[in-house]
């Protein structure tokens, strides 16, 4: 008797938002390949999508250039071993998605032994170290990509690249239900709400949350009555979160909601967000809601960034955007006046036009992304 033997799939990724994006495109793979044995390193949403995890995936969660370097010899050996494994237990596809530090030098390394290779999630080499392409080349046969406005470079390069759009612009409704997410979360329907999303790493809770407790407390004077919702993205930053708001005199707690999880719902729910620049910006973008977005560097980052980063803006809407539809603020701009100067106008100005620029781009990310990305890995598998 003939027995087929099952689809061996490898996949990492470094952080939660790669999590969510590789869960969906697994769930769609495992769809049509019931019995395909998935491997690598995720969190607990690719776990549920039928993943087996190897190593903790907060290992490689870490930002900035400077930072990597104190949890360089952790990341290393999970790379050695993560290598020894798929040596032993070759897969038959890897994709690597985001992290590309890391995952590129998985995927160089896989390739060379012929197996096939996705790279999910373009680094932004649009942005700064373009001949980063190469490299790219070397370790990918294929990148799938989440904007539009890569493609170009990708082209020029002819380097293989598909667009499949974002899976949150598929699972966020174009019309986001503020009242219902205000009652999944206990608010108030009439009071504002503003929703403070410090970051999901440890060293930008650290860096912007006693800022933004601050601006909170300028937002608290002006609008008597506000409420504030903070989505923690795990337990750790939970604690880390609560304890840092106790040791603020400034703040008193009962207009502060810190919640597990729940950011997409705490997005909804609120009138305004304040957040560190990151994929939370797209997904606030997309949830439909006015932001300031905040962008703190180390400032042994910050000046290697302004000599090497090409773009006008850095938060995804204004890339998307091509002009700066919102308020981004680096460095020294990020301080309580600025913040709440800038934050408060949106919460009783009509924000009508900001919200149809913000539908419409939308629409350009909304491809259904899982079934993409999975027709791309797939169509990679029997190339």
């Amino acid at each position: 008797m003939h027995t087929h033997k099952p689809i061996r799939i490898g996949v990492v990724a470094g952080e939660p938002s790669g999590d969510v994006l590789a869960a969906g495109m697994l769930k769609e793979i495992k769809r049509r390949l019931p019995d395909a044995i998935i491997e690598g390193i995720g969190g607990p949403h690719m776990q549920a999508a039928g993943c087996r995890t190897l190593f903790d995936m907060e290992t490689l969660s870490v930002m900035g250039l400077v930072e990597v370097l104190k949890h360089l010899p952790a990341i290393l050996r999970v790379k050695r071993q993560l290598l020894a494994h798929f040596a032993s237990h070759p897969p038959d596809i890897f994709i690597g998605v985001d992290a590309p530090d890391f995952n590129l030098r998985i995927e160089a390394a896989l390739k060379a032994r012929g197996i096939h290779t996705v790279h999910y999630v373009s680094p932004t080499i649009w942005a700064w170290r373009e001949k980063r392409i190469h490299k790219i080349a070397r370790a990918a046969n294929r990148v799938l990509g989440i904007f539009p406005f890569e493609r170009e470079v990708y082209d020029k390069h002819q380097v293989p690249y598909t667009f499949v759009g974002h899976t949150m612009a598929d699972t966020i409704a174009l019309q986001p239900d503020k009242t219902s997410a205000r009652n999944t979360l206990g608010l108030e329907h009439n009071a504002p709400v503003l929703a403070v999303l410090p970051g999901s790493r440890r060293r930008e809770v650290e860096s912007l949350l006693p800022i933004f407790a601050k601006t909170m407390d300028k937002v608290r004077a002006a609008l008597p009555g506000c409420q504030f919702v903070i989505p923690a993205v795990n337990a750790q930053r939970k604690n880390e979160i609560t304890g840092m708001l106790a040791a603020s005199d400034a703040m008193s707690s009962s207009d502060v909601h810190v919640l597990d999880g729940h950011s997409r719902e705490a997005m909804i729910a609120s009138d305004v967000i304040l957040l560190a620049s990151g994929t939370a910006t797209l997904e606030a973008m997309l949830c439909k809601r006015p932001m300031v977005a905040a962008y703190l560097l180390s400032p042994l980052t910050y000046r290697i960034m302004q000599r090497l980063y090409k773009p006008d803006y850095f938060s995804l809407p204004n890339l998307l955007a091509d002009e700066e539809i919102v308020p981004e603020l680096l460095q020294e701009a990020v301080n309580p006046d600025t913040l709440a100067s800038t934050l408060l106008p949106y919460f009783t100005q009509d924000n009508a036009a900001l919200i149809a620029r913000f539908t419409d781009l939308h629409h350009t990310l909304k491809c259904d992304a899982d079934k993409c990305a999975a027709d791309a890995v797939l169509e990679e598998l029997n190339a």
